[in-house]
């Protein structure tokens, strides 16, 4: 059951009561995966700062250790099992310390099943359904004799939880959960559920609160963030909302991810071309260059449709910048249907993607489907993909030499005296400066570009 904000304080106390052997347990959050689950991650921050606890990231001081997980990739699993697994020891030494596990993977039945066999010193586990019940659990974990596991849920949206933001700068928004698209490879249906839309009154506030306190860079987030409003009582498509938040007024830039091709329609790019709010950057995935594969991806859009969308966006933002995410080796995929995703890479020229090896997840339909290509040749042609993108990359980034572009700048850089600042376009700008112009926008003449980053001096 979901905690109300006037009872957060009355459970903080009684788990303080629990929790007598310090004046404030401390609290160690570690998040993997996408943008969505930092969104979580700062609102599990939120709940436990208002029950109580305090924060660090030294997990040999920590009371409290929270893994907040990602199940997109089987090497992401890995990854946690193994970070899990190394905190037996701390168990062991502090006997009540509480390991939790939340997040994507605590919505797959195996997984779970595999923590309560395996990982026996874990306390707690919860999925992405129970997010607002955290406080109720993490009562109950302290008070009980009991490990608590909950798993499943009614898809709600509860707007009452509180957020901590990592940043003072930048931010994320969400504006809809969960997923109704079923890509056969993609697990995110099943972890994150339907897809469910905020009401756009509560957007509203939250982005204008954001722009009001200052925050210079804000994402708005969903799985396909381009349907929403879909399942809204008094539907509203998400080129409105997003036109409506670029209308307030401030400094800042607004973004928004991650797009479905079959969702980006011309009013979206219309209303992205005439903003000066939101940034000319498009984060667009099309996973393959090939329509057989697309449709056995079950991505519903063709080869064509695709490029239709870019040449429509390029029209009309000359400028634009475009990321995309890229499958390699799909099951059943051909060299001859590989070469069409390299040709459409050459076609549109894009500024950087991300790019992944297929990774079979459990109880979806492509982890069933004939798969005879072996790792070592998809690795090949992961090489050659690579390769094909920095030459688009070394061009692009050269021939921003001599320009002056905004950046936002984000933090110091590993060099002494450099900071990273980050353009519009979504590109690293490397320039000498100070940590008191963290968080502003600067004016940036570009000096040299390498292969992924600029560098230049602010103006």
């Amino acid at each position: 059951m979901a905690v109300e904000p006037k009872e957060y304080t009355k459970l903080a106390a009684e788990i303080m009561a629990v929790r007598a052997k310090k004046e404030t347990p401390l609290a160690m959050v570690r998040t993997y995966g996408c943008q969505q689950n930092v969104s979580d991650g700062e609102k599990i921050k939120g709940m436990l700062q208002q029950m109580g606890f305090g924060f660090t990231e030294d997990q040999e001081e920590a009371d409290f250790i929270l893994f907040n997980t990602c199940a997109i990739r089987e090497h992401a699993e890995d990854r946690i099992f193994g970070n899990v697994g190394a905190l037996k020891y701390l168990k062991r030494r502090n006997p009540s310390l509480i390991i939790a596990l939340c997040g994507c993977m605590m919505e797959q039945e195996h997984v779970v099943e595999r923590i309560r066999k395996s990982y026996p010193f874990v306390s707690l586990v919860f999925g992405t359904h129970s997010l607002s019940s955290f406080p109720q659990l993490v009562y109950e974990t302290l008070t009980g004799a009991k490990r608590v596991f909950q798993r499943g849920g009614e898809d709600t949206i509860d707007e009452n939880i509180p957020v901590r933001r990592d940043g003072r700068f930048k931010a994320w928004l969400p504006v809809m959960y969960g997923c109704d698209n079923f890509c056969s490879y993609c697990v995110v249906p099943y972890v994150r559920g339907r897809e469910r839309s905020r009401e756009p009154e509560a957007v509203l506030k939250e982005a204008r609160q954001l722009i009001e306190g200052g925050y210079k860079d804000i994402t708005l987030l969903g799985q396909n963030v381009n349907s929403y409003g879909k399942n809204l009582p008094e539907p509203v498509n998400f080129a409105k909302l997003l036109k409506e938040i670029s209308d307030m007024e401030g400094d800042y830039w607004l973004r928004f991810m991650t797009s479905h091709p079959k969702d980006c329609t011309k009013e979206l790019i219309d209303v992205m071309a005439s903003s000066g709010h939101i940034a000319k950057h498009l984060h667009l995935p099309f996973q393959s260059g090939n329509n057989r594969v697309l449709k056995e991806m079950n991505r519903r859009y063709t080869r064509e449709q695709y490029l239709e969308i870019i040449r429509y966006a390029r029209e009309k933002m000359p400028g634009l910048s475009i990321t995309s995410d890229v499958i390699v080796g799909f099951p059943g995929e051909t060299y001859e249907e590989f070469q069409d995703t390299l040709s459409l890479i050459r076609e549109v020229g894009f500024t950087a993607l991300y790019t992944f090896i297929f990774s079979p997840r459990k109880g979806t339909p492509a982890a069933g489907m004939s798969d005879p290509v072996s790792h070592k040749e998809k690795t090949r042609w992961f090489a050659e993909l690579l390769k094909v993108q920095e030459e688009i990359s070394v061009r692009r980034c050269a021939s921003m030499v001599g320009k002056t572009v905004r950046g936002l700048v984000e933090e110091e850089a590993s060099k002494p005296g450099v900071l990273n600042a980050r353009t519009e376009e979504n590109v690293t700008v490397e320039i000498p400066g100070g940590p008191e112009m963290i968080g502003s926008f600067r004016n940036i003449l570009v000096t040299d570009a390498g292969n992924w980053v600029l560098k230049g001096n602010c103006i």
